[in-house]
């Protein structure tokens, strides 16, 4: 079997200052950004609502949601539109602001590295990855997921 047959493709998504690393099939589409609609009595990092597709989607800043330096929607700003994993028929999807157009990559098991032990990582990030020059963290959608899910629910 060759190399490519075991890679699998993967999106980059530049955020505030890092990148994720997320199966390219997590990602529905990437949006250009607009202001979301605010939500009464969510925390920072959960910066409004969105349309799409008949949707409201709940916009995060995964910046800060695990604690880095809060990122701002700068011109070229984009949304990932990712596909949430967790079955809640209400939030089958949610976004995340990117600082560009996300960016395909192959992922092989033999260039990504683990660079980073998992109990130093902040809640909603399962790893940091060294993938050839690139450092990204990948985050734990599932976490994510419920931790948007709890925010909607008190601020509702």
């Amino acid at each position: 079997m060759s190399e490519l047959q075991n890679d699998i493709r993967g999106v980059l998504i530049a955020v505030g200052g890092g990148r994720l690393l997320l199966p390219n099939a997590s990602v529905a589409e990437v949006i250009s950004y607009s202001e979301p609609e605010r939500i009464e009595g969510a925390p920072d990092w959960l910066l409004g609502a969105a349309r799409w597709r008949g949707w409201r989607l709940p916009v995060l800043s995964f910046p800060q949601l695990v604690g880095w330096p809060a990122d701002t929607a700068q011109l070229g700003a984009k949304v990932a539109v990712l596909k949430a994993l967790g079955g809640n028929p209400r939030l089958p999807y949610f976004a995340v602001v990117s600082q560009g157009f996300p960016r395909l990559v192959s992922v092989g098991r033999e260039r990504l590295v683990a660079i980073e032990d998992m109990k130093d990582l902040p809640l909603g990030v399962q790893a940091r990855v060294q993938l050839g020059e690139d450092v990204a963290v990948i985050p734990d959608l599932l976490t994510v997921e419920l931790l948007v899910e709890e925010a909607l629910a008190k601020a509702a």
